[in-house]
């Protein structure tokens, strides 16, 4: 994390200090006023509990859910300084009980003088329920006020008791638009780059992508890209005020963060060749071109929820009853992406891919499905028949209905010869098994199954 002051055994302050010339690009770009928060504006809009909290109009704990580089630390700083209140900040990876305890009493001492304390603990979800009841106590009865920053679900990491004690507000991803404007501050601003380096279009749109929402990660990215272009000119030219501004290319970026550009538009036609590419991959069983398509639209930025959901897609599309189990690992890959999200869930992506792209491959879902469907829209429906209606209602028997049906389980097959479609439907086979996988059992069962519904011989 970058620590919101310069040294975390410094004593007590009203805010945190601002930063160095010698720190971070991110940390010095670091918003000061709410005007200067970039994204976030569901939640910063007029009268929002989190803008009355900045404004200082506000008082309660906060809980502030989202993936890195998106403004929790921001937040946590500017809640600080319109409080007025004294500062301290908590790393989960590093405090325990004890000094969460030291932290309370002394602004419980605080308190009796008439001081307010904001505490601000990053990575909550590290803490130990016993770190996290420890607590509960101090934000009940406002001892202090609680800034706490997690990456992870709160739903899942924080105990009930501080959940239910504290505002959870989630933050987004910032959009590449937002991404842009922080990166062309960044350049610009005295604190930042102060215009020294000029980006050409391509450096930008390639420090976006790699950002993948990040604000922290196209910073660091744009400041390892910066200082090798200026370390290359002489320090009387580009320490000159006057100087012309280095040229910053893309070659600059990939050389900084060692990650080539990646071809890929998410909003062209890139997007869709891609992940056609990648369909057909898995639908071909070819693995290894499967991971690559997938590794190259992580790579890209690419939305994780949008490669899971072809996989959902995928797995009933081309697998189906081959192998019934992948639906499971494409749905089981699903909700990796959504509690635990990037970069950690491109494991789960990979290990979903590897599963359908290894499976035995069947259609036979969707041309049951379909041929179903096209008789519906045909006008072949007919009526249900009258042993199969519904006869939980008073006068149902005297209609007739539900009279004469067999409960398969009374049979010690569990199956009964019995119609169950509609009269003009008796006979139809939608459902046709492969040899493959699975369906290779299915496909000597579902025969047996007809026959002995239908009154055939198998």
């Amino acid at each position: 994390m970058d620590h919101l002051f310069e040294s975390e055994t410094e004593a007590s302050q009203h805010a945190p200090p601002a930063p160095a010339a010698s720190a971070p690009l991110a940390v010095r770009m670091r918003p000061q006023t709410l005007d200067d928060v970039v994204g976030q504006e569901h939640l910063l809009r007029p009268g929002s509990p989190l803008h009355r909290l900045v404004e200082g109009s506000g008082a309660a704990s906060v809980l502030l859910y989202g993936p890195p580089g998106t403004g929790k630390t921001t937040m946590a700083s500017l809640i600080s300084r319109a409080t007025g209140g004294r500062f301290e900040a908590l790393s989960a990876l590093s405090a325990g009980v004890k000094e969460v305890r030291a932290v309370i009493d002394l602004a419980r001492r605080r308190l009796i003088a008439g001081e307010q304390t904001v505490l601000f603990i990053d990575e909550v979800h590290r803490f130990s329920k016993n770190q996290q009841d420890a607590l509960l106590d101090a934000v009940e009865n406002r001892i202090v006020l609680l800034v706490a920053a997690t990456t992870e679900n709160p739903s899942f990491s924080v105990v009930a008791p501080l959940l239910s004690r504290s505002l959870v507000l989630a933050l987004q991803p910032l959009s590449e638009a937002e991404i842009g404007t922080v990166i062309d501050r960044a350049v610009a601003a005295p604190q930042g780059l102060a215009g020294r380096v000029r980006l050409d279009d391509q450096a930008r749109d390639h420090l976006i992508a790699v950002a993948g929402g990040d604000a922290r990660r196209a910073l660091t990215a744009l400041e390892a890209a910066a200082a090798g272009v200026l370390a290359g000119m002489p320090s009387e030219v580009s320490d000159e005020p006057d100087a012309e501004p280095a040229a910053l290319r893309v070659a600059d970026v990939e050389a900084a963060i060692d990650q080539a550009a990646v071809r890929y538009d998410r909003d062209g036609d890139q997007h869709y060749d891609v992940v056609s590419a990648f369909i057909k991959s898995i639908r071909g069983s070819d693995v290894d071109a499967a991971l690559h398509y997938l590794a190259r639209m992580i790579t890209a930025g690419e939305d994780p929820r949008f490669i899971a959901r072809r996989l959902m897609i995928h797995a009933s599309e081309d697998i189906g009853m081959a192998d019934p189990t992948a639906l499971t690992a494409a749905v089981n890959a699903a909700q990796v992406v959504a509690l635990v999200g990037l970069p950690e869930a491109r494991l789960a992506l990979a290990q979903a891919t590897i599963h359908l792209a290894t499976a035995p491959k069947s259609n036979g879902v969707v041309a049951a499905i379909g041929a179903a469907m096209a008789d519906i829209s045909a006008g072949r429906i007919g009526s249900v028949p009258s042993h199969l209606r519904d006869g939980h209602y008073a006068g149902a028997k005297d209609l007739g209905h539900a009279v004469g049906y067999r409960y398969p389980h009374d049979d010690p097959d569990g199956v009964v010869a019995q119609q169950y479609p509609p009269d003009e439907l008796v006979g139809v086979d939608y459902y046709a098994p492969t040899g493959r996988g699975t369906e290779q059992q299915l496909s000597a069962r579902v025969p047996r199954l007809r026959a002995i519904i239908r009154r055939l011989r198998p």
